[in-house]
């Protein structure tokens, strides 16, 4: 009978962080690792640390490469050269760290090009030494688009159990975020989560947009954005077939969305929405890279370098990552240019 599970590269993270024992904990999940097929990308002795700080043992089969994922009957380590154990020290920033992941991450990309891999679920990572590592993005979902050729929109999605966000700016200034309002950035993240969700096996999304100004702008006295640029955006949306509601204030629609009201909210900027998710539930969230021809998570706690390396790491982001992953792996269908 044909095997129909996703097949997903799970990576190890920076080096110095909590990603490796994350890894380790996870594939401890039998009901994880029996719906998909899954490959360990990373150092042979970098999973091996994960398992000794873990305390847990995982015999894996290793693999020559990504041409035999689909092949292996469970769990698989595909071993990669990518930096050697005296160069890392735990919770240090360092090149090294971060152009090993870049090396990962982009053998992971090349896998999904060629059809090998489904989605990609990677570890937590640290910006600043992927930055000193290589890294000329601002950050990693940049590098992701440009390298996979993306020409259209692209953004941050940020969920926490069944709720998702979008926001239509991410790391900019925020002297500069009320620049990003415009009618295209709008529609495009209204649509992008809108096709996210459905993916994510969300039938028919339920979105809510959140206002720029206080009060929704209080009918124009505390600022014309809601009026002129986003209601209207939200009109052109649910014509288009994206269904959304609002412009909402930015302090009531969070307690609605956690009440079950909505599936999405898309936000008008990085910390309106950030803010919100990780009091709803810091050690849950998951980031997921949205209008990429790939379904690619990862937990949104970061590498936690206070705690790496000491076995205390929760597994639970991760394991909301990775199962995002394998239901939207099960769905998507990548044409690469």
């Amino acid at each position: 009978m044909p095997d129909h599970r996703p097949c997903i590269a799970l990576t190890l993270g920076d080096p110095a962080g909590i990603g490796p024992e994350l890894v380790a904990r996870l594939l401890s999940d039998r009901e994880a690792v029996t719906q998909a097929r899954i490959v360990v990308v990373g150092d042979r002795w970098l999973w091996e640390e994960g398992q000794r700080v873990t305390g847990v043992t995982h015999r894996l089969p290793e693999l020559d490469s990504f041409a035999e994922a689909r092949q292996a009957d469970g769990p698989a380590l595909l071993p990669v050269d990518s930096v050697s154990r005296d160069a890392i020290r735990y919770a240090q920033v360092s090149a090294a760290g971060g152009a090993s992941v870049l090396d990962v991450l982009t053998r992971c990309l090349d896998a999904a090009r060629a059809g090998q891999i489904d989605a990609i679920c990677f570890a937590p990572l640290n910006k600043l030494s992927m930055k000193q590592g290589g890294l000329t993005h601002e950050d990693e979902l940049h590098f992701f688009a440009e390298y996979l050729k993306v020409d259209g929109y692209f953004c941050e999605f940020n969920t926490l159990g069944n709720l998702w966000t979008s926001r239509i700016s991410s790391h900019v200034p925020l002297s500069e975020a009320a620049s990003f309002v415009t009618l295209y950035r709008i529609t495009n993240a209204i649509r992008l989560i809108h096709d996210a969700l459905q993916a994510a096996d969300v039938g028919e999304p339920r979105i809510a947009v959140a206002a720029l100004n206080p009060h929704a702008g209080e009918g124009g006295t505390c600022g014309r954005e809601e009026i002129d640029i986003i209601a209207p955006a939200i009109q052109e949306s649910t014509s288009a077939g994206y269904p959304a509601q609002g412009p909402f204030p930015a302090d009531t629609v969070f307690r609605r969305a956690r009440d079950g009201e909505f599936d999405g909210v898309v936000t008008m900027y990085h910390d309106q929405g950030q803010i919100a998710l990780k009091l709803m539930g810091f050690e849950r969230g998951v980031t997921v890279q949205g209008g990429l021809p790939i379904p690619i998570t990862t937990p949104a706690h970061g590498t936690a370098f206070d705690i790496a390396g000491q076995g205390k790491a929760s597994v639970e982001a991760m394991r909301h990552a990775f199962d995002i992953a394998c239901r939207m792996g099960r769905h998507y269908q990548y044409r690469f240019t």
